[in-house]
C-alpha cells in the first residue's frame, strides 16, 4: 500500500509538473480563486481561452477527494455560463455565417434535424472529451435558436456525467486517468454515442405508442 501511495505521489508530481510547464500562469491565476478556480476555468474555456480542463480537474479532485463532486458541479455550471458566448454569437450573426457555406435547402434541413433532437444535440457532444468539436455544436444552437434553458441544461448535465466519470477514474487511477481518457477518446466516444443512439430509439418510440394511444 505505501508503495501504491508513493507511486501515485510521483505520479502527481509528474503530471503537475507537466501542466505547470505548459500552462504556469493560467493555473497561478486560477489558484488564487481557491474552489471556485475550477468553475472560473471552465468559463473561459468554454467561452473563449482553450484550457486543459480534464487535467486542472484531476488536480483539484486529487488534491481534495472528499469534495470532488463540488469540483464537478462547479465546472459544469462554469461551463454552461461560459458556452452563452459563442451561444450568443451564432444566434446574433450565425445564420448569415453559415448561408455564405451551405445553401439554403441545407440549411434547412440541418435546423429541422437540430430542433427534433435539440436536447440531444447539445447533452452528447458534452459529455465527449476532446477532441469533440464542442464550440461548433454550442454556436449551431445559437444559429437554430434553441431556447436558453435547455441549452443550458444540456450543456450542464452533460458536462456533469463527463466529469462526474473522469473524477471517479481519477480516484481510482490517479491523474494519470487524463491520459487514459484521451488515449481511448474515441472509444468513449462511440460508447456514449452508442448508449444516447439506444436511449433516443426508446424515446422515439414510447413517443409513437403515446401518439398513437390518443389517437386511438
Amino acid at each position: 500500500m505505501d508503495g501504491l501511495a508513493t507511486g501515485k505521489g510521483t505520479c502527481l508530481k509528474h503530471f503537475f509538473a507537466q501542466l505547470m510547464a505548459k500552462w504556469k500562469i493560467v493555473v497561478i491565476f486560477l489558484a488564487k480563486f481557491g474552489i471556485w478556480g475550477v468553475g472560473a476555468a471552465a468559463l473561459l474555456d468554454s467561452s473563449s481561452i482553450p484550457i486543459p480542463m480534464d487535467a486542472l480537474l484531476a488536480v483539484y479532485v486529487w488534491n481534495d477527494k472528499a469534495h470532488f463532486w463540488i469540483y464537478c458541479l462547479l465546472a459544469a455550471g462554469g461551463s454552461a455560463i461560459g458556452g452563452l458566448v459563442p451561444y450568443g454569437l451564432g444566434r446574433a450573426g450565425g445564420e448569415l455565417f453559415l448561408l455564405k457555406r451551405v445553401n439554403r435547402e441545407r440549411f434547412e434541413r440541418m435546423r429541422t434535424r437540430f430542433e427534433n433532437q435539440e436536447f440531444l444535440a447539445m447533452l452528447i457532444p458534452s459529455m465527449l472529451p476532446p477532441p469533440t468539436p464542442w464550440k461548433a455544436f454550442v454556436f449551431a444552437a445559437g444559429v437554430f435558436e434553441m431556447r436558453v434553458a435547455p441549452f443550458m441544461l444540456a450543456v450542464f448535465c452533460g458536462r456533469m456525467v463527463r466529469w462526474l466519470a473522469l473524477s471517479l477514474l481519477v480516484l481510482k487511477l490517479g491523474p494519470g486517468a487524463v491520459e487514459v481518457v484521451e488515449h481511448h477518446a474515441l472509444t468513449a466516444a462511440a460508447v456514449v454515442g452508442g448508449l444516447a443512439a439506444v436511449g433516443f430509439a426508446w424515446w422515439w418510440v414510447r413517443r409513437k405508442r403515446a401518439g398513437k394511444t390518443l389517437e386511438d
